[in-house]
């Protein structure tokens, strides 16, 4: 009721999301809407407006549709330049989020540049596996475990690998962006804080696959009851699918 004239020029944002992207950002943020198919994305997008649609059979043919989208995800959008009907890439954050681990194997510490012999039996209880982990947040926090030396144990003849101490995380062009920050102490070297850039080369929801340079990682979600070498077994056949 009243002037519909004024009541317009005086419109308001009806953005759905206070969720603000890092600046050079292009991907598209949203909502997934209901008459999404395996050929077809539809969008709400956080800034609002009407749903957008996608064509997706590329994406998924390139393998680029990480996590299957369902009503309600929230999504990050990369959409081909050339084409703005055509999405080259879909990240699912709602799966992308939570705890992730894999299992580490030690190494033994060399002594004056060589490897002491050792018996089996030392061996055996020696080279035991650690698992480590990192997760996401949905506050774009994040928290990275393993290698926790205890105090007095730092010669031990088992060697882990040191990992950045990650404290935040962040879609940048469909690439996500790990952050340690220094400040809290969290890295090895207190000098800058660490930033690493990875691609998220698979995504499902029991399974991730993080490459940070040449470095491909393999990641199962960790339950309570799942066996650990089952869950690494499955992500290589679910990636050969």
């Amino acid at each position: 009721c009243g002037n519909k004239e004024a009541k317009d020029g005086n419109k308001t944002s009806d953005a759905i999301s206070i969720y603000e992207k890092m600046p050079g950002d292009l991907a598209l943020y949203g909502l997934a809407c209901d008459g999404c198919t395996d050929s077809v994305l539809i969008l709400l997008p956080y800034s609002g407006g009407d749903p957008d649609t996608f064509d997706i059979i590329n994406c998924r043919q390139q393998h680029r549709l990480l996590g299957r989208p369902h009503i309600g995800d929230a999504l990050a959008v990369m959409v081909n330049p050339e084409n703005r009907n055509e999405a080259v890439s879909v990240i699912n954050l709602g799966t992308l989020e939570g705890q992730w681990c894999y299992m580490v194997e030690p190494t033994l510490r060399t002594i004056d540049g060589k490897v002491p012999p050792l018996p089996d039996s030392i061996l055996q209880k020696l080279m035991v596996p650690m698992e480590y982990s990192l997760k996401l947040n949905a506050d774009y926090s994040a928290i990275a475990t393993g290698n926790m030396r205890k105090s007095g144990n730092n010669q031990s003849l088992a060697v882990y690998p040191d990992i950045h101490r990650y404290t935040e995380w962040r879609i940048f062009n469909g690439r996500l962006i790990l952050h340690a920050d220094t400040i809290a102490g969290f890295t090895q070297k207190a000098e800058e804080p660490v930033t690493d850039t990875a691609d998220i080369v698979f995504l499902m929801r029991d399974s991730l696959v993080l490459r940070i340079g040449d470095k491909e990682q393999s990641y199962y979600r960790k339950k309570l009851d799942e066996d650990v070498r089952g869950s690494q077994k499955k992500i290589e056949e679910d990636r050969r699918r």
